[in-house]
């Protein structure tokens, strides 16, 4: 049997150790797992770059997303033959020509935009951060306070050309490859209105929506991540 390995794409506000509690539980269950570090800067650059490190794998991959990380693996397994099944983690589920700032705004209930700050960056245009005050309460109400406050000084910022890029592939990956989706009930940056509504668009194989789990729910129920993330890995080996 060939088990395929997992490529965990972190979002915005986050970085690569984010996963390291999923990791964690895929490794103690012999899962091989990569955790990559998005470079956060446009949809169609970070996918490249996902697509890059999923050429380097040996054997088949299941593409893991976190909040932005769902466009970024939306349109990085777009045509790829080697990404066999798709996990969206409290993640976007775009359609072609959808992008993430008009999507946060479809339901109600995110709180995102008013905990941001931003500054103009020398490339141009401005990245995008949480103000460190508000980091907790934000994007990981769940979290512990001292946890919490590393992750807000170690959060990785985000062009706002990346959250208003929309997806630029002519059909979007979900519907041909299959999906899972787990996400917070009491997520404050993506609704649970929207990833619900998201999910059966796309024909998700399994919902799972944790009560009272904030946007950080990788990091606060990594238990249950890793769970759905094992049942794409063991429904697509061969």
């Amino acid at each position: 049997m060939t088990t395929p390995t997992v490529v965990l794409v972190h979002g915005a506000f986050a970085e690569s150790s984010s996963w390291n509690a999923v990791v964690g539980h895929l490794q103690q269950q012999l899962i091989p797992v990569v955790a990559v570090g998005n470079p956060l800067r446009s949809v169609a650059g970070d996918a490249q770059y996902v697509r890059d490190v999923v050429a380097s794998i040996p054997g088949p991959v299941v593409l893991a997303g976190h909040s932005y990380g769902g466009m970024v693996i939306t349109e990085a397994a777009a045509g790829n033959p080697k990404v066999v099944g798709l996990v969206y983690v409290a993640a976007f589920t775009p359609d072609t020509g959808e992008n993430a700032f008009d999507l946060s705004a479809k339901f109600p209930g995110s709180t995102l935009g008013a905990a941001l700050k931003a500054y103009p960056v020398s490339t141009g245009g401005n990245e995008l951060a949480i103000r460190p005050e508000v980091f907790g309460e934000q994007f990981a109400a769940d979290v512990d306070e001292d946890l919490t406050a590393l992750m807000a000084a170690t959060q990785r910022p985000v062009t706002e050309a990346a959250l208003t890029d929309h997806l630029p592939a002519a059909e979007p990956a979900w519907r041909t490859i299959p999906s899972w989706v787990v996400y917070g009930e009491a997520d404050r940056n993506i609704p649970a209105e929207l990833v619900r509504f998201m999910a059966e668009r796309a024909g998700a194989r399994a919902v799972t929506g944790v009560p009272g789990a904030s946007h950080a729910i990788s990091v606060s129920h990594p238990v249950t991540v890793a769970e759905t993330i094992a049942a794409a890995v063991q429904a697509t080996s061969d």
